[in-house]
Protein backbone atom coordinates (compact mmCIF):
# COMPACT_ATOMS: atom_id res chain seq x y z
CA UNK A 1 0.00 0.00 0.00
CA UNK A 2 1.45 3.63 -1.28
CA UNK A 3 0.10 6.59 0.99
CA UNK A 4 0.91 9.44 -0.38
CA UNK A 5 -0.30 12.76 1.17
CA UNK A 6 -0.18 16.50 0.12
CA UNK A 7 2.06 18.34 2.28
CA UNK A 8 -0.36 20.66 3.22
CA UNK A 9 -4.12 21.87 3.02
CA UNK A 10 -6.02 20.52 0.20
CA UNK A 11 -5.85 23.06 -2.82
CA UNK A 12 -9.60 23.32 -3.26
CA UNK A 13 -10.63 23.18 0.37
CA UNK A 14 -8.05 24.57 2.70
CA UNK A 15 -10.05 24.97 5.44
CA UNK A 16 -11.00 21.48 5.36
CA UNK A 17 -8.21 18.52 7.15
CA UNK A 18 -5.15 19.22 9.17
CA UNK A 19 -2.21 18.12 7.73
CA UNK A 20 0.14 18.22 11.38
CA UNK A 21 -1.08 14.81 12.69
CA UNK A 22 -3.60 11.61 11.20
CA UNK A 23 -6.14 9.53 12.60
CA UNK A 24 -5.93 5.95 12.78
CA UNK A 25 -9.12 5.07 14.23
CA UNK A 26 -12.63 6.72 14.70
CA UNK A 27 -14.71 5.17 17.16
CA UNK A 28 -18.44 6.91 17.05
CA UNK A 29 -21.17 6.52 19.40
CA UNK A 30 -24.23 8.25 18.19
CA UNK A 31 -27.64 8.28 19.69
CA UNK A 32 -30.32 9.83 16.82
CA UNK A 33 -34.34 10.65 16.84
CA UNK A 34 -36.22 11.11 13.95
CA UNK A 35 -38.88 13.14 15.01
CA UNK A 36 -37.04 15.92 16.61
CA UNK A 37 -33.87 15.45 14.38
CA UNK A 38 -31.88 15.06 17.63
CA UNK A 39 -28.39 13.73 17.56
CA UNK A 40 -26.34 13.06 20.53
CA UNK A 41 -22.51 11.87 19.82
CA UNK A 42 -19.11 10.70 21.51
CA UNK A 43 -15.74 10.35 19.26
CA UNK A 44 -12.53 8.77 20.47
CA UNK A 45 -10.17 9.65 18.14
CA UNK A 46 -6.66 7.89 17.82
CA UNK A 47 -4.08 9.65 16.15
CA UNK A 48 -0.36 10.05 15.34
CA UNK A 49 1.28 13.33 15.18
CA UNK A 50 3.64 14.79 12.53
CA UNK A 51 6.82 15.78 12.57
CA UNK A 52 6.12 18.45 14.62
CA UNK A 53 4.98 19.14 18.29
CA UNK A 54 1.28 19.30 18.11
CA UNK A 55 0.94 22.48 20.51
CA UNK A 56 -2.61 22.83 18.87
CA UNK A 57 -4.78 21.34 16.23
CA UNK A 58 -8.10 21.03 14.44
CA UNK A 59 -10.88 18.71 13.97
CA UNK A 60 -13.54 20.18 11.53
CA UNK A 61 -17.28 19.76 12.93
CA UNK A 62 -20.47 21.85 11.95
CA UNK A 63 -22.12 23.40 14.18
CA UNK A 64 -23.42 21.96 17.29
CA UNK A 65 -22.66 22.15 21.12
CA UNK A 66 -19.99 20.91 22.48
CA UNK A 67 -19.50 18.89 25.85
CA UNK A 68 -16.67 17.89 26.33
CA UNK A 69 -12.77 17.92 24.49
CA UNK A 70 -9.75 15.54 25.92
CA UNK A 71 -6.65 14.77 25.03
CA UNK A 72 -5.31 11.86 26.22
CA UNK A 73 -7.76 11.85 29.17
CA UNK A 74 -7.31 15.64 30.08
CA UNK A 75 -8.86 18.36 29.98
CA UNK A 76 -8.31 20.78 26.43
CA UNK A 77 -8.80 24.21 25.59
CA UNK A 78 -10.95 24.68 22.53
CA UNK A 79 -12.58 26.90 20.19
CA UNK A 80 -15.26 26.14 17.69
CA UNK A 81 -16.00 28.76 14.93
CA UNK A 82 -16.44 28.59 11.27
CA UNK A 83 -16.91 24.63 11.52
CA UNK A 84 -13.51 24.31 12.63
CA UNK A 85 -13.01 22.63 16.36
CA UNK A 86 -9.44 24.35 17.00
CA UNK A 87 -7.86 22.29 19.98
CA UNK A 88 -5.21 23.21 22.25
CA UNK A 89 -4.24 20.14 24.56
CA UNK A 90 -3.13 20.83 28.12
CA UNK A 91 0.19 19.59 26.89
CA UNK A 92 2.05 19.27 23.24
CA UNK A 93 2.03 15.72 21.50
CA UNK A 94 5.45 14.39 21.16
CA UNK A 95 6.30 14.69 17.66
CA UNK A 96 5.32 10.84 16.15
CA UNK A 97 3.63 10.09 19.03
CA UNK A 98 -0.17 8.68 19.44
CA UNK A 99 -2.43 10.53 20.55
CA UNK A 100 -6.37 10.07 21.70
CA UNK A 101 -9.13 12.81 21.36
CA UNK A 102 -12.55 12.68 23.05
CA UNK A 103 -15.24 14.95 21.98
CA UNK A 104 -18.59 15.06 23.22
CA UNK A 105 -21.24 17.11 21.15
CA UNK A 106 -25.32 17.07 20.29
CA UNK A 107 -27.54 19.34 18.45
CA UNK A 108 -29.74 19.43 15.20
CA UNK A 109 -27.19 17.83 12.61
CA UNK A 110 -28.33 19.58 8.69
CA UNK A 111 -25.91 20.19 5.84
CA UNK A 112 -23.37 22.17 5.42
CA UNK A 113 -22.76 24.69 2.79
CA UNK A 114 -20.94 24.13 -0.58
CA UNK A 115 -20.70 25.66 -4.17
CA UNK A 116 -22.90 22.42 -4.70
CA UNK A 117 -25.51 23.28 -1.48
CA UNK A 118 -26.13 21.35 1.31
CA UNK A 119 -23.70 18.55 1.83
CA UNK A 120 -23.56 15.46 4.77
CA UNK A 121 -26.84 14.86 6.51
CA UNK A 122 -29.93 14.95 5.82
CA UNK A 123 -33.28 14.54 7.12
CA UNK A 124 -35.55 12.89 5.03
CA UNK A 125 -39.46 12.63 5.67
CA UNK A 126 -38.66 9.44 7.76
CA UNK A 127 -35.11 9.00 8.49
CA UNK A 128 -32.08 10.38 7.97
CA UNK A 129 -29.42 9.98 5.07
CA UNK A 130 -25.71 10.98 4.75
CA UNK A 131 -24.30 11.67 1.20
CA UNK A 132 -20.89 13.68 2.20
CA UNK A 133 -19.07 13.80 -0.99
CA UNK A 134 -16.32 16.24 -0.99
CA UNK A 135 -16.85 17.69 2.30
CA UNK A 136 -20.27 17.10 4.05
CA UNK A 137 -18.62 14.60 6.62
CA UNK A 138 -18.10 17.26 9.48
CA UNK A 139 -22.08 18.03 9.35
CA UNK A 140 -22.77 14.92 11.57
CA UNK A 141 -19.21 13.71 13.23
CA UNK A 142 -15.69 15.87 14.12
CA UNK A 143 -13.07 14.21 11.64
CA UNK A 144 -9.75 15.35 9.95
CA UNK A 145 -11.74 16.22 6.82
CA UNK A 146 -9.17 15.48 4.15
CA UNK A 147 -9.31 12.42 1.04
CA UNK A 148 -5.64 11.36 2.05
CA UNK A 149 -6.38 10.88 5.87
CA UNK A 150 -7.87 7.16 5.97
CA UNK A 151 -8.88 5.42 8.93
CA UNK A 152 -10.50 2.36 10.60
CA UNK A 153 -14.32 2.91 11.89
CA UNK A 154 -16.25 1.34 14.42
CA UNK A 155 -19.89 3.39 14.68
CA UNK A 156 -22.43 2.58 17.30
CA UNK A 157 -25.76 4.04 16.29
CA UNK A 158 -28.67 4.14 18.89
CA UNK A 159 -32.23 4.84 17.26
CA UNK A 160 -35.91 3.82 17.33
CA UNK A 161 -36.39 0.46 16.76
CA UNK A 162 -38.81 1.09 14.21
CA UNK A 163 -35.67 2.31 11.92
CA UNK A 164 -32.93 -0.04 10.50
CA UNK A 165 -29.32 1.68 10.77
CA UNK A 166 -26.94 0.73 7.35
CA UNK A 167 -23.66 1.91 7.28
CA UNK A 168 -20.22 0.53 5.17
CA UNK A 169 -18.75 -2.40 7.15
CA UNK A 170 -19.70 -5.51 8.41
CA UNK A 171 -22.66 -5.21 11.31
CA UNK A 172 -21.33 -7.35 14.46
CA UNK A 173 -24.37 -6.61 17.13
CA UNK A 174 -27.84 -5.15 16.71
CA UNK A 175 -29.09 -4.91 20.38
CA UNK A 176 -32.84 -3.96 21.36
CA UNK A 177 -33.46 -2.38 25.00
CA UNK A 178 -37.32 -0.93 25.72
CA UNK A 179 -38.08 0.94 22.52
CA UNK A 180 -34.63 1.68 20.69
CA UNK A 181 -31.95 -0.68 19.31
CA UNK A 182 -28.43 0.02 18.97
CA UNK A 183 -26.18 -1.26 15.92
CA UNK A 184 -23.04 -1.78 15.70
CA UNK A 185 -20.71 -1.60 12.78
CA UNK A 186 -16.92 -1.91 11.83
CA UNK A 187 -15.02 -0.70 8.77
CA UNK A 188 -11.50 -2.22 9.19
CA UNK A 189 -10.44 -0.97 6.01
CA UNK A 190 -8.97 2.63 6.12
CA UNK A 191 -11.55 4.95 5.04
CA UNK A 192 -11.74 8.76 3.53
CA UNK A 193 -13.73 10.69 6.19
CA UNK A 194 -16.23 12.09 3.10
CA UNK A 195 -16.92 7.97 2.30
CA UNK A 196 -18.88 6.96 5.61
CA UNK A 197 -21.98 6.93 4.29
CA UNK A 198 -25.05 6.36 6.97
CA UNK A 199 -29.15 5.74 6.34
CA UNK A 200 -31.79 5.71 8.84
CA UNK A 201 -34.99 4.51 8.00
CA UNK A 202 -37.54 2.03 7.51
CA UNK A 203 -35.61 -0.36 5.25
CA UNK A 204 -36.09 -4.44 4.33
CA UNK A 205 -32.97 -5.85 3.88
CA UNK A 206 -32.65 -8.47 0.79
CA UNK A 207 -30.07 -11.13 -0.51
CA UNK A 208 -28.43 -9.97 -3.83
CA UNK A 209 -27.70 -12.97 -5.10
CA UNK A 210 -25.87 -15.92 -3.36
CA UNK A 211 -22.22 -15.12 -3.50
CA UNK A 212 -21.30 -18.84 -2.31
CA UNK A 213 -18.17 -19.72 -0.74
CA UNK A 214 -15.55 -16.91 -0.72
CA UNK A 215 -17.64 -14.56 -2.72
CA UNK A 216 -18.96 -10.95 -1.70
CA UNK A 217 -22.12 -10.68 0.48
CA UNK A 218 -24.48 -8.16 -0.99
CA UNK A 219 -27.56 -6.53 0.26
CA UNK A 220 -30.10 -3.86 -0.16
CA UNK A 221 -31.88 -2.06 2.05
CA UNK A 222 -35.02 -0.92 0.51
CA UNK A 223 -38.65 0.28 1.52
CA UNK A 224 -40.69 -2.82 0.97
CA UNK A 225 -43.01 -1.17 -1.64
CA UNK A 226 -40.25 -0.61 -3.90
CA UNK A 227 -38.63 -4.52 -3.31
CA UNK A 228 -40.21 -5.63 -6.93
CA UNK A 229 -38.63 -3.08 -8.81
CA UNK A 230 -35.54 -3.54 -7.05
CA UNK A 231 -34.98 -6.90 -8.01
CA UNK A 232 -35.66 -6.23 -10.71
CA UNK A 233 -33.24 -3.33 -11.31
CA UNK A 234 -30.20 -4.74 -9.43
CA UNK A 235 -30.70 -8.33 -10.35
CA UNK A 236 -27.31 -8.07 -12.26
CA UNK A 237 -25.32 -6.87 -10.03
CA UNK A 238 -23.67 -9.98 -8.58
CA UNK A 239 -22.08 -10.36 -12.23
CA UNK A 240 -20.83 -7.06 -12.07
CA UNK A 241 -19.18 -8.09 -8.91
CA UNK A 242 -17.93 -10.81 -10.58
CA UNK A 243 -16.89 -8.92 -14.27
CA UNK A 244 -15.26 -6.41 -12.40
CA UNK A 245 -13.37 -8.86 -9.68
CA UNK A 246 -11.91 -10.05 -13.23
CA UNK A 247 -11.09 -6.58 -14.46
CA UNK A 248 -9.98 -5.02 -11.99
CA UNK A 249 -8.59 -7.38 -8.83
CA UNK A 250 -10.63 -9.01 -5.87
CA UNK A 251 -13.52 -6.50 -4.51
CA UNK A 252 -11.62 -4.80 -1.90
CA UNK A 253 -13.38 -5.11 1.32
CA UNK A 254 -15.63 -7.72 3.47
CA UNK A 255 -19.08 -6.88 2.27
CA UNK A 256 -21.03 -4.33 -0.19
CA UNK A 257 -24.65 -2.95 0.35
CA UNK A 258 -26.98 -0.43 -1.33
CA UNK A 259 -30.07 1.57 0.08
CA UNK A 260 -32.79 2.67 -2.21
CA UNK A 261 -34.36 5.90 -0.02
CA UNK A 262 -38.08 6.98 -0.27
CA UNK A 263 -36.84 9.87 -1.65
CA UNK A 264 -35.48 11.36 -4.81
CA UNK A 265 -31.83 11.70 -5.22
CA UNK A 266 -30.06 14.13 -7.82
CA UNK A 267 -27.14 11.58 -8.70
CA UNK A 268 -26.34 8.49 -6.39
CA UNK A 269 -23.62 8.30 -4.29
CA UNK A 270 -20.88 5.90 -2.98
CA UNK A 271 -19.99 5.21 0.61
CA UNK A 272 -17.09 2.76 1.26
CA UNK A 273 -19.00 -0.49 1.01
CA UNK A 274 -22.20 0.90 0.90
CA UNK A 275 -23.90 3.20 -2.15
CA UNK A 276 -26.55 5.14 -1.85
CA UNK A 277 -29.77 5.53 -4.42
CA UNK A 278 -33.21 7.49 -4.73
CA UNK A 279 -36.66 6.52 -5.47
CA UNK A 280 -36.09 8.24 -8.70
CA UNK A 281 -33.06 5.56 -10.01
CA UNK A 282 -35.38 2.63 -9.62
CA UNK A 283 -37.99 1.87 -12.43
CA UNK A 284 -38.64 -1.84 -12.74
CA UNK A 285 -36.70 -1.75 -15.99
CA UNK A 286 -33.28 -1.72 -15.34
CA UNK A 287 -33.07 2.36 -16.34
CA UNK A 288 -30.21 3.09 -14.21
CA UNK A 289 -28.28 0.32 -14.72
CA UNK A 290 -25.12 1.73 -15.88
CA UNK A 291 -25.46 3.79 -12.51
CA UNK A 292 -25.70 0.25 -10.46
CA UNK A 293 -22.16 0.00 -12.28
CA UNK A 294 -20.71 3.19 -12.13
CA UNK A 295 -20.89 3.08 -8.18
CA UNK A 296 -20.28 -0.43 -7.25
CA UNK A 297 -16.66 0.70 -9.78
CA UNK A 298 -16.01 3.11 -6.80
CA UNK A 299 -15.30 0.56 -4.49
CA UNK A 300 -12.06 -0.14 -6.45
CA UNK A 301 -11.67 3.46 -7.71
CA UNK A 302 -11.72 6.14 -5.55
CA UNK A 303 -12.97 4.08 -1.97
CA UNK A 304 -10.01 1.61 -2.11
CA UNK A 305 -7.44 3.49 -3.99
CA UNK A 306 -8.29 7.33 -2.81
CA UNK A 307 -7.31 10.88 -4.26
CA UNK A 308 -4.66 12.36 -1.93
CA UNK A 309 -6.12 15.49 -2.71
CA UNK A 310 -9.30 16.68 -4.51
CA UNK A 311 -7.23 18.24 -7.69
CA UNK A 312 -6.91 14.28 -8.82
CA UNK A 313 -10.44 13.54 -9.14
CA UNK A 314 -10.85 12.38 -12.20
CA UNK A 315 -9.16 9.04 -11.09
CA UNK A 316 -12.26 8.34 -9.35
CA UNK A 317 -14.57 9.26 -11.75
CA UNK A 318 -13.01 8.50 -15.26
CA UNK A 319 -12.04 5.14 -14.14
CA UNK A 320 -15.75 4.51 -12.75
CA UNK A 321 -17.33 6.43 -16.10
CA UNK A 322 -15.55 3.56 -18.16
CA UNK A 323 -16.59 0.86 -16.01
CA UNK A 324 -20.02 1.91 -16.87
CA UNK A 325 -18.63 0.98 -20.42
CA UNK A 326 -17.24 -1.78 -19.77
CA UNK A 327 -19.90 -3.45 -18.28
CA UNK A 328 -21.70 -2.52 -21.28
CA UNK A 329 -19.49 -4.11 -23.63
CA UNK A 330 -19.24 -7.49 -21.35
CA UNK A 331 -23.11 -7.64 -21.06
CA UNK A 332 -24.43 -8.18 -24.76
CA UNK A 333 -24.76 -4.12 -24.76
CA UNK A 334 -22.74 -1.66 -26.86
CA UNK A 335 -18.99 -1.43 -26.85
CA UNK A 336 -17.01 0.66 -25.28
CA UNK A 337 -16.08 2.48 -28.42
CA UNK A 338 -19.25 3.19 -29.19
CA UNK A 339 -20.31 5.31 -26.06
CA UNK A 340 -16.64 6.52 -26.20
CA UNK A 341 -17.68 7.74 -29.73
CA UNK A 342 -20.86 9.35 -27.88
CA UNK A 343 -19.10 11.59 -25.21
CA UNK A 344 -16.34 12.73 -27.66
CA UNK A 345 -19.15 14.37 -30.04
CA UNK A 346 -20.58 15.26 -26.95
CA UNK A 347 -17.16 17.24 -25.87
CA UNK A 348 -16.60 18.37 -29.36
CA UNK A 349 -19.96 20.71 -29.00
CA UNK A 350 -18.47 21.95 -25.17
CA UNK A 351 -15.65 24.45 -24.33
CA UNK A 352 -12.34 22.82 -23.68
CA UNK A 353 -11.47 24.92 -21.06
CA UNK A 354 -10.97 21.59 -18.71
CA UNK A 355 -8.02 19.98 -17.31
CA UNK A 356 -8.60 16.65 -15.86
CA UNK A 357 -5.47 16.88 -13.83
CA UNK A 358 -6.29 20.21 -11.87
CA UNK A 359 -10.68 21.14 -12.93
CA UNK A 360 -10.50 23.51 -10.72
CA UNK A 361 -13.24 23.40 -7.88
CA UNK A 362 -15.86 24.52 -9.78
CA UNK A 363 -15.43 22.35 -12.14
CA UNK A 364 -14.47 19.11 -10.00
CA UNK A 365 -18.46 17.60 -10.45
CA UNK A 366 -18.62 19.21 -14.38
CA UNK A 367 -19.81 16.10 -16.68
CA UNK A 368 -16.85 17.07 -19.14
CA UNK A 369 -14.72 15.58 -16.37
CA UNK A 370 -16.28 12.49 -16.27
CA UNK A 371 -16.73 11.58 -19.82
CA UNK A 372 -13.20 12.91 -20.69
CA UNK A 373 -11.71 10.87 -18.16
CA UNK A 374 -13.23 7.86 -19.85
CA UNK A 375 -12.23 9.02 -22.87
CA UNK A 376 -8.60 9.41 -21.37
CA UNK A 377 -9.42 5.61 -19.86
CA UNK A 378 -10.09 4.37 -23.30
CA UNK A 379 -7.40 5.76 -24.87
CA UNK A 380 -5.11 4.25 -22.55
CA UNK A 381 -6.55 1.31 -23.35
CA UNK A 382 -6.73 1.44 -27.15
CA UNK A 383 -2.74 2.07 -26.69
CA UNK A 384 -1.71 -0.53 -23.97
CA UNK A 385 -3.91 -3.15 -25.60
CA UNK A 386 -6.48 -5.12 -23.74
CA UNK A 387 -3.87 -8.10 -21.82
CA UNK A 388 -1.58 -4.73 -20.58
CA UNK A 389 -3.93 -2.59 -19.87
CA UNK A 390 -6.07 -4.89 -17.30
CA UNK A 391 -3.28 -6.25 -16.07
CA UNK A 392 -2.53 -2.63 -15.10
CA UNK A 393 -5.35 -2.21 -13.83
CA UNK A 394 -5.56 -4.89 -11.81
CA UNK A 395 -1.83 -4.05 -10.72
CA UNK A 396 -3.25 -0.47 -9.86
CA UNK A 397 -5.89 -1.35 -7.31
CA UNK A 398 -3.37 -4.11 -5.58
CA UNK A 399 -0.12 -1.83 -5.15
CA UNK A 400 -2.35 1.34 -3.94
CA UNK A 401 -4.96 -1.03 -1.77
CA UNK A 402 -6.35 1.22 1.07
CA UNK A 403 -4.24 4.32 -0.40
CA UNK A 404 -3.85 7.67 -1.66
CA UNK A 405 -2.57 8.56 -4.78
CA UNK A 406 -1.81 11.12 -7.41
CA UNK A 407 -2.10 12.00 -11.27
CA UNK A 408 1.69 11.36 -11.29
CA UNK A 409 1.36 8.15 -9.25
CA UNK A 410 -0.56 6.93 -12.34
CA UNK A 411 1.08 7.70 -14.73
CA UNK A 412 3.84 6.57 -13.42
CA UNK A 413 2.82 3.37 -13.06
CA UNK A 414 0.77 3.41 -16.61
CA UNK A 415 4.25 3.83 -17.86
CA UNK A 416 5.86 0.78 -16.30
CA UNK A 417 3.36 -1.81 -17.91
CA UNK A 418 3.36 0.51 -21.44
CA UNK A 419 5.46 -1.00 -24.88
CA UNK A 420 5.62 2.63 -25.82
CA UNK A 421 6.05 6.17 -24.17
CA UNK A 422 2.62 7.25 -23.11
CA UNK A 423 3.85 11.02 -21.79
CA UNK A 424 2.19 12.64 -24.97
CA UNK A 425 -0.76 10.29 -24.43
CA UNK A 426 -1.31 11.72 -21.06
CA UNK A 427 0.17 15.67 -21.98
CA UNK A 428 -3.40 15.37 -24.74
CA UNK A 429 -5.55 14.13 -22.42
CA UNK A 430 -5.13 14.34 -18.96
CA UNK A 431 -2.83 17.60 -18.79
CA UNK A 432 -3.93 19.65 -21.63
CA UNK A 433 -7.51 21.14 -22.47
CA UNK A 434 -8.11 20.68 -26.39
CA UNK A 435 -9.92 17.71 -27.36
CA UNK A 436 -7.57 14.89 -28.86
CA UNK A 437 -8.76 13.11 -31.63
CA UNK A 438 -11.18 10.15 -30.89
CA UNK A 439 -9.30 6.84 -29.75
CA UNK A 440 -8.92 3.72 -33.28
CA UNK A 441 -10.60 0.97 -32.69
Amino acid sequence: MAVQQSAGPDPYFPANGDPRYRVHRYELTLDYRPGPNRLGGAARINAIAGRAPLTEFHLNLADFRIGRVRVDGRQAHYTHRGGRLRIRPAKPVRPGAAFTVEVHWSGNPRPVNSPWGGLGWEELGDGALVASQPVGAPSWYPCNDRPADKASYLISVTTPSAYSVVTGGRLLTRTTKASTTTWVYEQAAPTSSYLVGLAIGRYQTVLLGDPGPGGVPQHAHIPAHLLADVSRDFARQPAMMELFQELFGPYPFDEYAVVVTEEDLDVPVEAQGLSLFGANHVDGARGSERLVAHELAHQWFGNSVSVADWRHIWLNEGLAKYAEWLWSERSGGRPARQPAAAAHRLLSSLPQDLRLADPGRKAMFDDRLYERGGLAVHALRRALGDDVFFRMLRGWTSLHRGGAVTTQTFAAHVARFAPEPVEELFDAWVYGTALPPLPEG
